[in-house]
């Protein structure tokens, strides 16, 4: 019996694997970090034989709270990622099976590989109406990559959307995917209506490094990039730094800006209330859009989600929040689960790769109802 993590985004640390029925793993922190929770590892056996998994010291993990009513996520051929059910007892996750086959991977969430990024931005530059631009380097050295979509015009709507600030939150480059292939299906009435009006400008997976090196939250040296935006560097933060620079130069009518959340398992959005230039403008147009998005798909919710913030108390190195108040638009934080989506449980799947991907594209379908307003 071996486990193994020495891969893309691998993360375990293995503390016993003597027997199938004990295998006990912890999860390293992020570089230079306190943040621990995203996992990834493949587990080689003996199949059809009872194994138990406990993940330990989970009460001092980054969202001990994210571990109740939790099922991990695993794969035999790393394309159909399925959930293995599990019990928390407030610091030790535990699983018992049965595998089918010799080798199994298991992770947080469905993994988004490094690879499946570099094809979705080159397929996507493949449409005539997408342009593929490398706006620096990260400290590792991979690429800041920005897909513009649309001819850039004074009278359309600048709409920038981001994701994967946080790198374990891997369901926000599945809603990405979802989200750039349906904008540059020339057959859809919706895309063709927003490109008429709009240019997208999308970075899909705002962290590579912390991508790659298997963390949760932060870049290669751990900074919490979500915390950067008031005065990012390209020492600490290059990936922020790059970003902005952009955003500056082309202005924004609007910001969407792509998460999972460890915790609450509903989709919502965390909107701009407490920045000091919000009005009732802005306010409105939340409203409109969170009720387009709640007529357009089941999967949006408005009653579980983060408490407001009070008037002039948001917190300005948050991304949404800077954008709110540097450019007075409609901002907002989106939210997917961890787990699943508690209004339409999937016991099989929970939340997945295909239903993040699902809500990406039909996110767009709520832009196209504010789009004219912003």
């Amino acid at each position: 019996m071996k486990i193994f993590s020495n891969f893309e985004s691998g993360n375990i640390e293995v503390v016993n694997a003597e027997e199938p029925l004990n295998i006990q793993l912890t999860i390293p922190k992020d570089n230079q970090s306190e943040f621990a929770q995203w996992f990834h590892f493949r587990l080689e056996t003996t199949a059809q034989v009872q194994h138990r998994i406990q993940l330990l010291n989970l009460s001092q993990s980054a969202y001990p709270e994210g571990w109740e009513n939790y099922d991990m996520v695993a794969s035999y051929d790393r394309q159909e990622w399925f959930r293995i059910p599990c019990e928390f007892d407030g610091d030790t996750l535990t699983t018992t099976f049965i595998p089918e086959f010799g080798s199994i991977y298991f992770a947080y969430f469905a993994p988004y590989s490094y690879s499946r990024h570099l094809d979705l931005i080159h397929q996507a530059q493949m449409s005539y109406l997408c342009q593929l631009e490398t706006l620096g380097q990260t400290l590792d050295g991979n690429d800041m990559s920005l897909l513009t979509i649309g001819e850039p015009d004074d009278d359309k709507k600048r709409i920038w959307i981001t994701a994967r600030q946080h790198p374990g939150e891997t369901m926000a480059e599945w809603f990405m995917e979802g989200l750039i292939e349906r904008l540059l299906d020339e057959s859809d009435t919706v895309a063709r209506a927003l490109l008429d009006k709009a240019v997208f400008y999308t970075v899909p997976n705002m962290n590579p490094d912390g991508s790659i090196r298997g963390h949760l939250r932060c870049n290669a040296i751990g900074v919490n990039l979500n915390r950067e935006w008031q005065t990012p560097s390209l020492e600490r933060s290059p990936e922020i730094y790059y970003v902005r620079e952009r955003m500056l130069q082309t202005g924004l009518d609007m910001f969407l800006d792509i998460h999972g959340d460890e915790a609450l398992p509903y989709n919502f959005v965390a909107g701009s209330e407490g920045v000091p230039s919000y009005n009732q403008r802005i306010a409105t147009l939340e409203q409109q859009f969170k009720q387009a998005l709640l007529t357009i798909t089941p999967e949006f919710q408005d009653e579980h989600g983060y408490p407001k913030n009070a008037p002039g108390e948001a917190n300005l190195l948050i991304g949404s929040k800077w954008v709110a108040e540097q450019f007075n638009v409609l901002s907002y934080t989106i939210e997917m689960p961890f787990k699943d989506n508690d209004n339409h449980p999937d016991e099989l799947y929970g939340w997945s790769p295909e239903r993040s991907s699902a809500f990406g594209a039909d996110t767009l379908a709520a832009i196209l109802q504010v789009v004219d307003k912003i």
